[in-house]
């Protein structure tokens, strides 16, 4: 089957408007039928069948929904709720707090924004009494683009709004066999011109739910219920039979890998060290166990499926002792100071296998790399404890000596420290 390119010849939206009317204005009625009947209507976020609906529930959701699947998001959703029932309770919280809850849940700049969003949108409730009522409002809440913003308003406040997330993308350009690479400005101008011509003035909450529902149980990815799909006698790439040939999006560059050493420094009483993430860069504010840079590799060997260093001679490496600038860029300054103190003291931590088998680091993939991580370990005494401190203290570091299961428990641990932990 050949695979549609941008070059190909591409359904023409003007094509569709002028010549497709009655498939246009039925779009939304056999959409909303058969959401009627078969969509999902007891996730705790929806609104469309509450009179007075809650924006907040909706903006919650829809930030935790961007790139995670509902069965992850549902019990973060509901510990959120418990803890954080209000967008005041959410925004009086503490960040330590916040990123506890959300731990686990990935994307991290979600939750930085989410908890500036809801200070954010105190103070927009202190002044006018209310949450934002406008698509232009919400889209000046950290982390809310058009199609969150649209989502809001549409589920939220139950006005007229238009999505064009991922899964509606995926729909509309399958019916429409829209060829265009939908990473580039030029499709995502002329899905949103489809959204907009297909999304009723009334009910477009029903609408945006029914569509985002559409591709979460039925234009799936892979394997497509298309036999029953409201939509499949008009669904051009369904006629074609060509319907994984869409959304079509430029294939992707191998990622790089990066080796750390994750240091397991552990106290006379049994205790690690623990530090807090920057707010900025990966895992802000969450806590980490101290991360050892060993080295880079490019994306051309990183396409292994074990978790062994590839062989990687013939590729570009970036190793610590390389550059003053690696070793800055890779090292936060915590890392810095515990790097120099065990440099200074001549101390080297050991592998914390018990045997060879065991002794691969944990990888941990991320949106530009994977990652692959090495415990080691390292018991110091009392006075190599007190002069660590110290150094951490002087340059207002953030840390904290905690049991393994202490840290777990009351610390927002990523999941690939949660993975060493764990293991």
């Amino acid at each position: 089957m050949t695979q549609p390119t941008a070059n190909s010849n591409a359904t023409s939206l003007e094509t569709i408007f002028n010549q497709s009317t009655s498939s246009l204005n039925s779009f939304a009625p056999r959409l909303l039928d058969w959401f009627a009947e078969n969509g999902r209507h007891d996730l705790p976020w929806q609104q469309h069948q509450t009179d007075k609906p809650n924006p907040y529930i909706v903006w919650l959701s829809e930030v935790m929904l961007q790139q995670t699947q509902v069965t992850t998001v549902l019990p973060y959703f509901a510990r959120f709720m418990t803890s954080f029932p209000t967008v005041q309770d959410l925004a009086a919280a503490e960040w330590d707090t916040v990123a506890e809850h959300w731990a686990g849940l990935g994307y991290y700049a979600r939750a930085r924004n989410l908890h500036k969003g809801a200070k954010q949108l105190v103070a927009v409730i202190d002044e006018t009494g209310d949450f934002p009522q406008t698509l232009a409002g919400w889209e000046t809440v950290s982390g809310v683009g058009p199609s969150t913003a649209g989502a809001i308003m549409a589920m939220g406040l139950h006005r007229y709004g238009v999505i064009c997330d991922g899964n509606v993308k995926r729909v509309l350009t399958r019916w429409a066999a829209i060829d265009g690479d939908i990473t580039k400005s030029a499709t995502t101008k002329d899905l949103w011109a489809l959204a907009e011509r297909l999304t009723p003035i009334e009910n477009s909450g029903l609408f945006a739910q029914a569509m985002m529902d559409m591709g979460a149980t039925l234009c799936t990815r892979s394997k497509p219920a298309c036999l029953l799909c409201p939509l499949k006698d008009d669904c051009l790439a369904h006629a074609e039979g060509r319907e994984t040939d869409y959304p079509v999006k430029a294939k992707k560059q191998p990622k790089p890998s990066k080796f750390s050493n994750a240091l397991l420094m552990e106290d006379i009483d049994g205790n690690i060290l623990w530090l807090q993430r920057p707010d900025n860069g990966i895992w802000g504010g969450l806590w980490s166990l101290p991360l050892q840079f060993v080295e880079k590799i490019d994306g051309k060997a990183s396409g292994q499926t074990t978790a062994k260093k590839p062989d990687a001679s013939d590729n570009k490496k970036l190793e610590v002792r390389s550059s003053e600038k690696v070793y800055e860029a890779e090292f936060t300054t915590a890392e810095q100071i515990i790097h120099e103190w065990l440099t200074e003291n001549q101390l080297v931590a050991a592998s914390t296998s018990s045997t060879l088998l065991d002794d691969d680091p944990i990888k941990h993939s991320l949106t530009h790399f994977h990652w692959y991580l090495t415990p080691q370990k390292l018991t110091i005494n009392a006075k190599q404890m007190t002069k660590l401190n110290e150094k951490l203290a002087a340059a207002e570091i953030a840390f904290k000596w905690l049991s393994e299961q202490k840290a777990q428990d009351s610390l927002g641990l990523p999941r690939a420290m949660i993975k060493i932990i764990e293991r």
